[in-house]
């Protein structure tokens, strides 16, 4: 019996968060190497959470990664995979296998999960979704100087028609992270970008990146020092002290962009914890980061 009202607490704490994004939309940005858990259990769990935004009715929107996926495709193909300040490479040859990978084959596995749970998704190839301008690297040690990392974009725009249509029919749409330059060519793009720029095209109320780290640290090697709640005043001055590096530079300041957009609250999850999308969003304590005008 215990067990029983613990459950009907838990239903009852989620309540008033149902209550409150009901009709909204979530942008979900997927990715880390639980995508490729042996474990069904664990690469169904985000599914999961989806199948469930789509119950209670809130709108969720996802957006892969793959980059694991992408290294191995390269290394069975000769290829070695070469990265500068975490951009990958990107030759013509390298952008037809990102796309190949993330659009041809991580996509229709994420989409046919959350059908077989139940769900509804659909999805769509990034060229078809996105428009990006080709990024330049910054050389630390002289300014002045711009790296080329070849096919590499920054998503610059979002084609949303077809995200309503579906969001209108209560499916939710899917979405590689490639992206189709002014000179036609397929560019590939920081998923955590891409989710930003879609967060904000579509104006929604919540973005969820999900990784392998628990949210933003204070110091990467102690859990403990997990910092739950970020203004975006504060991200500076942790910038500056090195708290935010490396790869979550590119995760935080995407998610500045987007709360300085318009979008309500940005979270930061840990996607080996089950349900952490569901965890974050519906209970009151949370369990990551979350950035906050």
């Amino acid at each position: 019996m215990q067990e029983l009202i613990a459950k009907a607490h838990t239903l009852l704490e989620a309540l008033p968060y149902i209550q409150k994004f009901s009709g909204a939309t979530f942008v979900v940005k997927y990715g880390g190497s639980f995508m490729d858990s042996p474990d069904p259990a664990v690469r169904q769990s985000v599914a999961r959470d989806i199948v469930f935004l789509e119950a209670v009715e809130i709108n969720p929107v996802v957006v892969h990664g793959g980059g694991k996926a992408i290294t191995r495709a390269m290394e069975q193909s000769g290829r070695h995979a070469d990265f500068i300040q975490g951009q990958r490479v990107t030759d013509a040859a390298t952008a037809q296998i990102v796309d190949e990978v993330l659009s041809r084959q991580i996509n229709p596995e994420v989409v046919a999960t959350i059908n077989s749970l139940g769900g509804m998704a659909a999805g769509f190839a990034g060229p078809d979704i996105f428009q990006c301008r080709k990024l330049w690297l910054t050389d630390a040690d002289h300014p002045e100087r711009k790296i080329d990392v070849g096919y590499v974009g920054e998503v610059i725009g979002v084609n949303t028609a077809p995200l309503r249509d579906c969001l209108q029919k209560g499916i939710t749409p899917v979405i590689s992270p490639t992206a189709r330059g002014a000179d036609g060519q397929i560019y590939n793009c920081n998923a955590d970008v891409a989710a930003a720029q879609l967060a904000v095209a579509l104006q929604a109320e919540r973005l969820v990146f999900m990784s392998d780290v628990p949210g933003l640290l204070r110091d990467p090697q102690d859990a403990a020092t997990l910092i739950t709640h970020l203004p975006v005043s504060e991200v500076p001055a942790l910038k500056s002290a090195g708290v935010v590096a490396k790869g979550m530079i590119p995760k935080v300041d995407s998610a500045v962009a987007a709360i300085q957009a318009g979008v309500e609250k940005v979270s930061f999850v840990d996607g080996r914890v089950p349900h952490a999308v569901l965890l974050e969003i519906f209970t009151d304590a949370g369990v990551g980061t979350m950035v906050v005008r």
